[in-house]
Order: structure tokens, then C-alpha cells, then sequence
């Protein structure tokens, strides 16, 4: 189903979990979904500010994955932005939802399943399942819009991207005036989150960056810029309140994973957000003896926007993500260029400063 309804304006109450938050109050309202296996009681957190002034209702979301602390940090850092007080509409985070697998530094549930498999649940259903009803029926029945918030696995990096799928107009629209580096045309999975939207009419904005376990300063910043820019468009945020970015993003409709040919050390030639040939060299897999080394070869053209760190692999295993992008030694520059527009100091709103590593240290 695609998301080409209009974005709606509500004013008023609303309840969540029992909890009624009125305009001009926040709250973070605290859903039970299960019990450990220590017989605590786990709750699905969510921090709700609704303005009294009429707008949309955006909800920004990370952590379906416990170990993406990256999307937790951009959420922490977005409730902690001045002109929050002073929007429109409401704003509803999570900046974890996968609490069990959070605890554990851990991308699973307890019994590794994947969260993101197993939308829209069922309130009989196992833990994660019931963790994935509970969302759906009792935040996404609020929301207009969700930005879903996600990096690379361990040790496996993401350049700054969103994901959008190919029917989803509105979400389409949104995610140019987010203003990745990179936008991916991609088709949904079923059983993931951003179906569970798309089968009722919300647009998702699904943004990878980083890897997991780790903060990641242009990660971060290049939410933080892309949400800012979003809710400006929306008319949550006043236009003087936050800059506008217009750049414009590489669009990638296809892409695919490099694999290797064979098990053992992986050393890589090609940074992240680099433009590659068909034929190109992307590094080369060498056995432990010394015996055997082959080069890893671009299959087509395009934008690495995602890559292994490990420096060893099986074969069959995943090194380089190529997305595929015409005049891709343009499309290079393009995302240097976006890198480019962070100052060296914090902008003036930020009471969160970010730490500043330079962007061309990922690439």
C-alpha cells in the first residue's frame, strides 16, 4: 500500500496507554507488553509533547534493533532541542524500543528473533511480537509521520542514507527535504516496522547510518539537519528557526552487496562515499598462507554506501554495498559537498554540542 495520503493537522488531547496528554504538556507514558524471566515487568517507553498549537504528528523512533545506540543518541539529542518548546503539533520518541535487546547489547530479542521480522505482532505472540503490537496499536494510530532510525550491524558501516519505498510519494517528497547524502529506493520487507506503517497510510523516512555499537558524529548530525528540515516542512518548526538545507541527494534505485569468493583476509581499497567503475578493484580476499589473493571487482557503477570493517570473512559473506547511481563521479562530489555544509563549531540552537570529526575520516 502506498502513503500518498496528505499529512494531516490535528490539535487536541490525545491518549496513550492510559495516559492523557493535554496541549502544552508532555509525557513519557510507559506501556507493559510482558514480564523477564526475573518477573519485571518490561514496558515499551515513549516521551509524547503535544503542542497547542495545531500541526502534524511526527513519531521518531530507534533502537527496534538493540545494539543501534547511534538512532538512540539523535532522539536523546532531538528532545534536547530549544525549539521543541516552540513547535507545532506533536512529537512523539522512542528512543529505545527493543528495551530486552538494549539490555543486552544485543541487535535481538532474548530468543533471537529479529524485531523488525515480526510486525505487526499479536498480543498472544512471543515477546517480541507482543513488543511489535503494542507499537502498532498504540502509537501508530496517533502518527502522521514516522522517521525510523537505524545503522549497520557490528562492524559493518552505513554511509549517512535513507531508505524509502519506491510507491511511498509523500515519503519521497520528505526524504529530498531531509537532504541525505545518499537516498535509496527500497522495496519493503514484510514483517518489518516500515510495512506495518505502509499498510496504514504512514510514510516512513528510514534512515541508516554508522554501525552498531558505536556513535557516529556525522551520523548524528545529519539526522539532527534532516529531522530539523522535515518539521520545518511540515510546519512544526518555524522557518527562522532552523536552516534549510537544499541540497540535493545521489538517488540510488537498485543496489547490491559484493560477496566474497572465498574465506580469509579482507583488506578493502575503497572508502565510503567513493564513485566506483564496473571493473574497478574494491579490495582483494588473501588466504592466511599467503598462497592465494583475489581481487574483489565492482559488478557495476555507482556510490559505496555501506562496507565491512572485519578484517576477515567467509566466502559468501558481504563486504562492499554498492548503490547503483548514474555519473556517479558527480554524484561523489555531490555528497562531499553535503559533508561539507557542517561548520566547525556547533549551530547556535544545539544545547547538545557534537563532538566534530571531520566527515572525509568516514569516507
Amino acid at each position: 500500500m502506498s502513503s500518498d495520503s496528505e499529512i494531516r493537522y490535528r490539535h487536541g488531547a490525545i491518549s496513550i496507554g492510559g495516559t492523557t496528554i493535554n496541549p502544552g504538556e508532555q509525557a513519557t507514558v510507559a506501556i507493559p507488553y510482558g514480564t523477564y524471566s526475573s518477573y519485571e515487568t518490561v514496558h515499551l517507553k515513549a516521551h509524547v509533547r503535544v503542542s497547542k498549537k495545531p500541526g502534524p504528528t511526527l513519531l521518531v523512533t530507534a533502537g527496534i534493533h538493540g545494539d543501534e545506540v547511534n538512532g538512540t543518541e539523535i532522539v536523546r539529542r532531538l528532545m534536547k532541542e530549544k525549539f521543541i518548546k516552540r513547535m507545532s503539533g506533536t512529537l512523539i520518541t522512542i528512543p529505545v524500543i527493543n528495551a530486552p535487546a538494549y539490555s543486552n547489547r544485543s541487535r535481538y530479542m532474548p530468543d533471537r528473533r529479529d524485531l523488525n521480522r515480526l510486525f505487526p505482532g499479536a498480543p498472544s505472540g512471543s515477546l517480541g511480537a507482543r513488543l511489535a503490537h503494542t507499537l502498532c496499536e498504540y502509537i501508530l494510530p496517533h502518527v502522521d509521520l514516522v522517521i525510523d532510525l537505524h545503522t549497520g550491524t557490528v562492524n559493518r558501516a552505513n554511509l549517512p542514507q535513507l531508505r524509502v519505498s519506491p510507491g511511498d510519494k509523500e515519503a519521497n517528497r520528505l526524504a529530498k527535504i531531509f537532504s541525505p547524502p545518499v537516498l535509496l529506493i527500497a522495496s519493503i520487507r514484510e514483517g518489518s516496522f516500515r510495512h506495518a506503517c505502509s499498510k496504514r497510510g504512514i510514510p516512513v523516512l528510514l534512515y541508516e547510518s554508522g554501525e552498531a555499537l558505536r556513535l557516529d558524529t556525522p551520523s548524528i548530525r545529519f539526522a539532527l539537519r534532516g529531522i530539523r528540515s522535515v518539521m520545518r516542512e511540515l510546519g512544526m518548526i518555524s522557518k527562522s528557526s532552523t536552516k534549510r538545507f537544499k541540497l540535493q541527494p545521489v538517488v540510488c534505485k537498485k543496489s547490491l552487496w559484493e560477496r566474497a569468493p572465498m574465506g580469509g583476509i579482507f583488506t578493502p581499497l575503497v572508502q565510503l562515499g567513493r564513485a566506483v567503475n564496473q571493473g574497478d578493484t574494491l579490495g582483494f580476499m588473501a588466504d592466511p598462507f599467503g598462497d592465494t589473493e583475489i581481487p574483489i571487482i565492482a559488478s557495476y557503477d555507482g556510490i559505496l554506501i555501506g562496507r565491512t570493517n572485519e578484517g576477515v570473512a567467509d566466502e559468501g559473506d558481504a563486504l562492499v554495498h554498492i548503490g547503483f547511481a548514474s555519473q556517479q563521479e558527480t554524484a561523489e562530489d555531490r555528497i562531499h559537498e553535503s559533508a561539507g555544509n557542517f561548520p566547525d563549531l556547533p549551530d547556535e540552537e544545539d544545547d547538545h554540542p557534537v563532538h566534530t570529526d571531520p566527515f572525509a575520516d568516514q569516507l
